[in-house]
This record gives structure tokens, C-alpha cells and sequence, in this order.
């Protein structure tokens, strides 16, 4: 079984970047497409960024696009998500999720997996 763990959260000021890790304690999601979602207080968990199984396919939120880049390290099991140019709109608790098939998937019901979440908050 799948066993994601979201590290890199904080509290940082707008304008500036933060790095989110998810590792893959059990090193079995190398073959599925993974993403990050976030859910802010009050409101409905929405997709932020996905890559397909070998990092060729990436999509992203119109809300990060150009902001936020997702990436990941197979040898390491591993996905990140770089954020710059943050806004407090950002503020969020973000989810790392393994999806159910290899390619990129926008929606959580094409993610089987999922972590705890990590905080993060933009100060404006």
C-alpha cells in the first residue's frame, strides 16, 4: 500500500516561494501519475497540479499556472511542488495524492492514495 508524506509547509510572506516534498515511504507509486491538491478553510479540496508516471505530462490549476511547478524523482520516489510568487489566496492545506493510472489526472476521484497534508499560509 501506497504511504504518502507531505513535508515543506510553513508560513512565508506573499510574494515569495515555498517548496512542498511528498515521499513514497513504500516506494510503490513510481508507476502512477501523482498530484497535488489543497483545501482551503470553508472550501471544496481542488486540484493544484498533476505529472504522469515518467514526468512527461504535467498539468496545473489556471490559479497557479506559470507559478507553481510540479516535478518528481522516480529513483527517490519523490514528487515536489515549487511555488513562487505566492498569494494569500494560496493558503491551503496541501495534499499529496498517487493516482490510480499512469497518466495525469485533474480530478480526485482519479487518485486512490493520499497524504496527511501540510499547512501552508501566506501572509499578505
Amino acid at each position: 500500500q501506497v504511504q504518502l508524506r507531505e513535508s515543506g509547509g510553513g508560513q512565508v510572506e506573499a510574494g515569495t516561494s515555498l517548496t512542498l516534498s511528498c515521499a513514497d515511504s513504500k516506494r510503490t507509486s513510481s508507476n502512477n501519475g501523482m498530484g497535488w491538491f489543497r483545501q482551503a478553510p470553508g472550501k471544496e479540496r481542488e486540484f493544484v497540479a498533476g505529472i504522469s508516471w515518467n514526468g512527461g505530462d504535467t498539468r496545473y490549476a489556471d490559479s497557479v499556472k506559470g507559478r507553481f511547478t510540479i516535478s518528481r524523482d522516480r529513483s527517490k520516489n519523490t514528487v515536489s511542488l515549487q511555488m513562487d510568487s505566492l498569494k494569500p489566496e494560496d493558503t491551503a492545506v496541501y495534499f499529496c495524492a498517487a493516482a490510480l493510472r499512469a497518466s495525469v489526472s485533474s480530478t480526485s476521484s482519479g487518485y486512490r492514495y493520499w497524504g496527511q497534508g501540510t499547512q501552508v499560509t501566506v501572509s499578505p
